[in-house]
């Protein structure tokens, strides 16, 4: 019998991407010298500490059995420490923390644990897209809970009608934002925790980016009261200590919902590598090392330096705060798409259109600063020279 992809496959969002990949392999096959700021994998290696524990760690055997799906009693017992000491948070280790393979890996299990056929997910656009995704595989309903940059890229809960209140099982949350850029205070965190209990609805907040700001350290949504009643919170090793490809992150907070993650994780894959977890630890007991500090540095004048570049040139740009993104209004007389393909053929710049974070992302272009700076103001030159 030919393969049939099932309806669930068939109801994802189309990969926007295609057209592009494709026209970035044409350049560089031409020879073309292509500045990419298209996916956002940082550009430095490992911190060397966070290496030398992996390379112990690997040589020794009792790492190489099975791990705990829970995650270490060691890397839990980090994982609390870090939010005591970052956020005046105190986790119970064996009941409110579990490790993750990756963040993503847990945004895309939890609507399983979380979520029964028909059950509305309230999904921010522009968002990630695995929200959507998520919430299609578990059987829910995607509602598009809607951003905008008048909003300053947070949802507006009043906005949100009481009958899709009342069906939402979960909403995905996400600050610092990707793509936007954008932070959210503790008084937002407050209201979405009040939303939350109010409707009886699951929060996931995507912290992926929480330790990737400029100025002001973003919140955790677990430091306001109540919030371990309606919330979790994810988290990901890969961007704040460039370790997009060891597949290490964690889940915190409301019990109930951790012990169901776990569950759904236990049927569907076996942990993560105790090796791996005990690089994790090294590297949330050096949180503030100087060689993560300089990475944040590092973000912040590469952001100036575009952000500025891009503005001259007639894009809007708002002061960027956190995350490794720049989020770009695309100038006037342009849409997305058009304002990508002017830049991939005329200036062999990559960057990614905002629609692939949703339809509201349409008018916008999102750039990684996952370039080195001299590269960063070459891509500005050549933009400069375009005709806008």
């Amino acid at each position: 019998m030919p393969f049939r992809p099932t309806d669930r496959l068939k109801s994802l969002p189309p990969y926007l991407f295609v057209e592009i990949v494709r026209k970035k392999q044409e350049l560089l096959a031409a020879g073309k010298d292509v500045i990419d700021f298209g996916v956002g994998d940082p550009d430095r290696p490992t911190p060397q500490f966070i290496i030398d524990r992996m390379t112990r760690a690997v040589q020794d055997a009792k790492n190489h059995p099975y791990p705990d799906g829970r995650g270490s009693q060691a890397f839990r017992e980090q994982i609390g420490s870090f939010f005591e000491q970052r956020y005046g948070v105190a986790l119970d280790v064996e009941r409110e923390i579990h490790a993750l393979i990756g963040s993503k890996e847990g945004l895309g299990h939890l609507p399983l644990a979380a979520v029964n056929p028909g059950q509305t997910v309230l999904v921010p656009e522009p968002g990630y897209p695995v929200y959507r995704a998520a919430a299609i595989f578990a059987g829910g309903e995607p509602w598009t809970l809607e951003l905008s940059e008048a909003n300053r890229w947070l949802p507006d809960f009043a906005s949100i009608p009481e009958g899709v209140a009342r069906s939402a099982a979960l909403i995905n949350l996400n600050y610092p934002n990707n793509p936007t850029g954008a932070v959210a205070t503790r008084g937002f965190f407050e209201d979405a925790v009040a939303f939350a209990r109010r409707y009886d609805i699951l929060i996931a907040h995507d912290a992926a980016y929480n330790e990737m700001y400029f100025d002001e350290r973003p919140p955790s949504i677990l430091e306001i009261d109540g919030a371990k009643e309606v919330a979790v919170e994810l988290h990901s090793l890969s961007k704040t200590f460039n370790m997009t490809g060891w597949r290490l992150g964690f889940v915190a907070g409301n019990a109930d919902t951790v012990a169901a993650l776990g569950r759904i994780k236990s049927n569907l894959d076996s942990g993560v590598f105790t090796a791996v977890q005990e690089a994790g630890i090294e590297a949330y007991a050096g949180f503030e090392r100087p060689e993560i500090l300089d990475l944040r540095e590092l973000y912040h004048e590469r952001a100036e330096v575009l952000a500025s570049g891009l503005r001259e040139i007639g894009f809007r740009v708002a002061p960027p705060k956190a995350t490794f993104y720049i989020w770009a209004g695309v100038p006037k007389g342009l849409d997305t798409m058009g304002t990508v393909m002017k830049l991939l053929d005329d200036a062999a710049v990559v960057c990614i259109p905002g629609t692939g974070f949703g339809a509201a992302g349409q008018g916008y272009v999102r750039f990684a600063l996952t370039v080195e700076l001299d590269r960063i103001r070459a891509a500005v030159a050549r933009m400069r020279e375009l005709s806008w």
